[in-house]
């Protein structure tokens, strides 16, 4: 079978392009049901209370809706990666609750230095996790967070664990960040997970990433192609609105690329350290409300 006809039938059976001679098909929405009566039948008192923190968190963009993980502090603040936000901001972005519960947001804070994000509920939300004193564990701890790899099944939060391996740092725009390396599941849709210590609800960490073995170039080479919207047209790419576009021989290239490069599982995960986080509350304390009980920031 000739290359372009084999890329066009591996991703039309993903769903993920139509036939050029296909009729206009509306986009798969943003979730608004989450069922995980099993999982917390399942899971116990404690981790029930850890389920009820975590959110999925769902941003439409132009090539379909990114979907991450965020989870809920004390303090009514929920928080995520800055990449899972994409380009959405309060107007757009939404999160649903293992409750089924759709959220929006007053405001959505972002450091992409830190790939952290602070979003706000529009209306006030009980619960919440605490952050932990220290995100210095000794390597070896067993560490697990609730979250959405893949959106697997689509229905409800998985639990991933692993063991602290190690920290590094990462610098970003003039900034030193530390992260915390995992050695566990963490996959694309894991990203803005609590890692939490084994047995305990304090969040040591924000899950931010999986590590890539491919060389920088591979994803600049991805790109690349999927600018390249002039040439051989072998079909036509759903939109979040319904709409359709058309799609290059260069660009369906990329798009089957990018699949195996997000998705390509190595057990080597990282987090940001939650000491991260606390130094982003403190720099946006101006914006973020209060807690009610206290009248302080979340700590």
């Amino acid at each position: 079978m000739d290359l372009r006809l084999w890329l066009a039938f591996f991703l039309t059976a993903l769903g993920l392009i139509c036939p050029v001679s296909a009729q206009t098909q509306v986009a798969t929405p943003v979730p608004t049901a989450i069922d995980s009566k099993l999982v917390f039948d399942a899971a116990g008192p404690e981790q029930r209370k850890s389920l009820g923190n975590v959110y999925l968190i769902a941003c439409p963009t132009e090539k379909g809706t990114e979907l991450g993980t965020g989870f809920l502090i004390k303090g009514d603040i929920v928080v995520t990666n800055a990449h899972v936000t994409a380009t959405c901001n309060e107007t757009n972005l939404v999160g649903v609750s293992t409750s089924s519960e759709q959220i929006h947001f007053s405001l959505v804070i972002k450091d992409q230095d830190r790939d952290l994000a602070l979003l706000v509920p529009a209306k006030p939300i009980s619960g919440g996790f605490n952050l932990a004193t220290t995100d210095s564990v000794t390597p070896g701890t067993q560490v697990s967070t609730w979250g959405y790899p893949f959106y697997y099944n689509g229905i409800s939060p998985l639990l991933s664990v692993g063991y602290v391996s190690g920290y590094r740092v990462v610098s970003a725009g003039g900034k030193n960040v530390k992260h915390l390396v995992i050695n566990g599941a963490i996959n694309h849709g894991n990203s803005g997970g609590a890692l939490l210590p084994a047995g305990r609800t304090d969040v040591i960490g924000v899950v931010v990433a999986t590590y890539h073995f491919y060389p920088p170039e591979v994803k600049q080479i991805i790109d690349a192609l999927s600018n390249q919207a002039n040439g051989f047209q072998v079909g036509r790419v759903r939109q979040p609105d319904g709409t359709q576009k058309s799609i290059s021989e260069a660009q369906l290239t990329s798009m089957v690329l990018e699949e195996f490069y997000e998705k390509t599982q190595v057990m080597i995960g990282e987090a940001i350290a939650v000491s991260e986080l606390k130094n982003m509350i403190k720099d946006h304390a101006q914006e973020l409300p209060k807690t009610p009980s206290t009248g302080k920031l979340p700590h």
